[in-house]
């Protein structure tokens, strides 16, 4: 299939009229949302796995080399969406060199996605002890505090996170879903003004006008294919896409048209970005907060 076709591909989220309201159906746009063909496995990835298994079976490795193979397994496993046997190498590279600060971002990454929110934290403060410099740290333990729902203290930390890179459209993006949490008026102000640091060719720079109402939905998924030179490209831009639609919605209580873009995000197989990664955490609270 080719990209011309990838991006005239769509289907109409028909839960509008199936689960919401009258009155929430007639304020909300049937929308065609463009889809693409879930992301397959990169088989470099597998080839790699079955050369480092091979490596960590050798007698001569050093402590450091063996925590090193584990590490850079890990990672793989990670990226192909095998979590546990991911976190089985983590644990044991950090076993063997406990100063690997990438590992306890990773598996502070791993405990929020599983709630458990006081590990995720200790992970994340044991990647700074080490490396200060880790600023994906300040994201990951800010995300473990938003959904822990402590929102104020997220905002602390997606604010250092800002501050080393301010012209990042998704670092704004974190800051706002912390700050509006709290007070909406006053995030869309922080956001617009943030939104001046960011070049405006950049595509996640729609997603900033889409939050603040520059750019219609409509036009914001008409447009998602501009630029794309790869299906993998695409795959990982509507992954994106899918995830701030939903947070979009969820915040405005579209909580059907929420889970419909989660789920959105989840096919598209993008295992290794946080927008995939957290929209199974929101269906798993969402099915959490139905059950109660």
């Amino acid at each position: 299939m080719t990209l011309k076709h990838l991006a005239l591909a769509s289907f109409t989220l028909l839960s509008l009229s199936a689960c919401q309201t009258t009155t929430q159906a007639e304020s909300i746009p049937i929308i065609n949302v463009p889809f693409a063909a879930p992301l397959a496995s990169d088989f470099r990835s597998e080839i790699a796995i079955a050369r480092y298994s091979e490596l960590l079976n050798r007698a001569d490795l050093t402590t450091e080399q063996q925590a090193k193979l584990y590490y850079d397994r890990g990672v793989l496993f990670d990226s192909l969406g095998m979590t546990t046997l991911s976190r089985i190498d983590f644990n044991r590279a950090v076993k063997l060199k406990p100063d690997l600060a990438e590992v306890y971002n990773f598996l502070g990454i791993q405990h929020t996605l599983m709630q458990q929110y006081e590990k995720a934290y200790e992970f994340f403060d044991s990647a700074l002890e080490l490396n200060e410099g880790h600023e994906y740290a300040y994201l990951n333990r800010g995300i473990a505090l938003y959904y822990a729902a402590r929102s104020e203290l997220a905002e602390i930390d997606f604010t250092e996170f800002l501050s080393r890179s301010p012209s990042d459209p998704y670092r704004i993006l974190w800051l706002y879903l912390a700050q509006a949490n709290q007070q909406q008026t006053q995030a869309l102000a922080v956001l617009k003004s943030n939104a001046t640091a960011v070049d405006e060719s950049q595509w996640a720079y729609q997603l900033i006008s889409l939050y603040l109402g520059e750019l219609s939905e409509y036009d914001f998924l008409s447009a998602i294919s501009d630029g794309v030179k790869s299906e993998q490209e695409y795959a990982q831009r509507l992954c994106e896409a899918y995830f701030y639609l939903a947070k979009l919605h969820q915040a405005a209580g579209n909580i059907n048209l929420a889970s419909d873009y989660f789920k959105l995000a989840l096919s598209t197989n993008v295992h290794e970005f946080i927008e995939y990664k957290y929209a199974r955490l929101e269906l798993e609270l969402m099915a959490g907060e139905d059950a109660s």
